[in-house]
């Protein structure tokens, strides 16, 4: 159900805990987040969802959905700054918000885009509803981890005039 204010730590948010944590609330899954824009995609094609019908916890609007990736940082509201760790796996509890129980819709996986995301929390504090959320890195974890690979050479093309 919506709230109007919550207090997110590092083990998510406060008053919201998972019901099987066999499978969830770890710290790199302490929040999940999905977009607004793509709930509503699902429920023009005959999907029964709204927000938090499908477990996330936090639902945003107006934010490209597509930059929100893994090892993507977020700001929400002014204090809490979270990274995204993951895509969510879609289980059968939420089959019955969609048509024919055909829940792998939210797969990215099938269905590149509209995956729920998990992400880690890196500065606690307080959110409010209608907080704006932003991007809090300039570059996407492709780039990321594109800078971040070492060089690979190969002989003898690479070395050709070196010497």
């Amino acid at each position: 159900m919506p709230i109007e204010e919550a207090q997110v730590g590092f083990g998510g948010l406060t008053r919201d805990r998972q019901a099987n944590l066999r499978h969830h609330g770890a710290p790199d899954q302490a929040l999940c987040l999905f977009s607004i824009e793509r709930l509503a995609v699902l429920a023009a094609e005959g999907h029964h969802v709204a927000p938090g019908t499908t477990g996330e916890n936090i639902t945003l609007i107006d934010l490209d959905w597509d930059l929100v990736v893994p090892g993507r940082q977020l700001l929400l509201g002014s204090d809490v700054l979270i990274e995204v760790t993951a895509y969510t796996v879609p289980c059968r509890t939420i089959a019955h918000c969609f048509k024919r129980g055909d829940f792998s819709r939210m797969s990215q996986e099938i269905h590149p885009g509209f995956s729920r995301v998990y992400a880690r929390v890196l500065s606690e504090g307080a959110i409010r509803t209608g907080d704006p959320v932003t991007l809090a890195d300039s570059e996407s974890a492709a780039d990321r981890l594109h800078r971040m690979q070492p060089r690979t050479y190969r002989w003898p093309r690479d070395f050709a005039g070196v010497g």
